[in-house]
């Protein structure tokens, strides 16, 4: 009793300093307007996602402030952190939306191999939050031959792609080397619609996408036009617990820690962070904000529309993820970036 009673006297004491932030930080918000910039074109899922936040986070922040979306697209984001890095303002009033590849650039260096382009320190910046951890999935159309690996193995298969560096490229390009299949990569498409008419078509067999592309396209689901055959996570996806993982097909420990490390990524799929600098009771402001968006039934109903099921991951365990990305063994990383690059 006596335990609990100090708790309490200590958070009655707090309890006035919470409220006086909080009220300096609408001050601060009020009438201004927080840019959100996506490292992707209109139109794509990154985009959409962003907008969804945009038309929800204001409300959650406190002073209430204008949201809004500037797509940066170029070299896989590196564009957009270069610029959130060095030119947007370090108040909370600038985030960046990067392509979840950005994670692993510290370790694998695959979108600058020599570094050149690269102007930022993702050490140095602060994670709000992602509203999804979706991995990719291997899919094939269902009026082809193929209904597991074993197909995949055992016969040559055509699979639309972007262009290299791309999920739709490496992804194949691991399965081809760490768990045998024979996969062709056809890249040059604009986009992942391109591959899917491409697809319907015949022109290619399937490809690998991020899942919500696939939920949002539900005529396709409902009818089972899509046969999911790999799923990349590091687990299973409640929705899809009868797909085995990549890191499941492996048949080697090697194969697996790579796959693994590479995995982790889709554990932040639309990662939110912030520049350098910004400070540290901002950067709660956000995270709290971001966290009260994630519950916000408005933002779930319109996240749903687009195919994202919201299964968020807060800041501080990003940053956890981060940890893990970072403790990765050196040779498992040096063999994984041979195969990426």
């Amino acid at each position: 009793m006596k335990t609990i009673f100090r708790l309490l006297l200590v958070v009655s004491a707090l309890l006035p300093s919470i409220s006086a932030q909080a009220q300096d930080e609408a001050v601060f918000f009020k009438g201004k307007t927080v840019r959100i910039l996506v490292g992707g074109a209109a139109g794509a899922a990154y985009d959409f996602v962003g907008r969804a936040l945009a038309a929800h986070m204001g409300r959650h922040i406190p002073g209430e402030p204008s949201v809004i979306v500037e797509n940066m697209p170029g070299a896989a984001s590196i564009v957009m952190m270069n610029t959130l890095y060095n030119r947007a303002a370090r108040d909370g009033t600038a985030m960046g939306m990067p392509l979840n590849g950005i994670v692993l650039e510290p370790r694998l260096k695959s979108l600058s191999r020599d570094g050149s382009n690269v102007h930022f320190d993702l050490s140095k910046m602060r994670f709000v939050g992602t509203p999804a951890q979706q991995p990719q999935v291997l899919w094939v159309w269902h009026q082809t031959p193929y209904a597991s690996i074993e197909d995949l193995r055992s016969q040559s298969s055509n699979f639309g792609s972007t262009a290299p560096g791309g999920d739709n490229y490496i992804l194949p390009t691991l399965s081809n080397a760490l768990l045998g299949t024979q996969m062709k990569i056809i890249a040059g498409y604009k986009g992942v619609n391109d591959i899917f008419l491409a697809t319907e078509q015949g022109e290619v067999h399937g490809a690998t996408v991020n899942f919500s592309s696939l939920l949002g396209k539900p005529d396709w689901m409902a009818a089972g036009k899509a046969r999911i055959l790999i799923q990349f996570g590091t687990e299973r996806l409640a929705s899809l617990k009868d797909v085995p993982t990549a890191i499941e097909l492996a048949k080697d420990e090697a194969s697996r820690q790579m796959l693994r490390v590479y995995a982790t990524k889709f554990k932040t799929t639309y990662p939110i962070l912030l520049p350098p600098d910004v400070p540290a009771a901002r950067v709660r402001t956000m995270q709290g904000a971001f966290d009260a968006t994630m519950l916000d039934k408005a933002f779930i109903a319109d996240a749903e529309k687009i195919g994202i099921d919201v299964s968020p991951l807060g800041g501080p365990e990003i940053e956890k993820v981060m940890a893990e990305i970072e403790a990765a063994p050196q040779d498992v990383i040096d063999r994984l970036r041979l195969l990426v690059n």
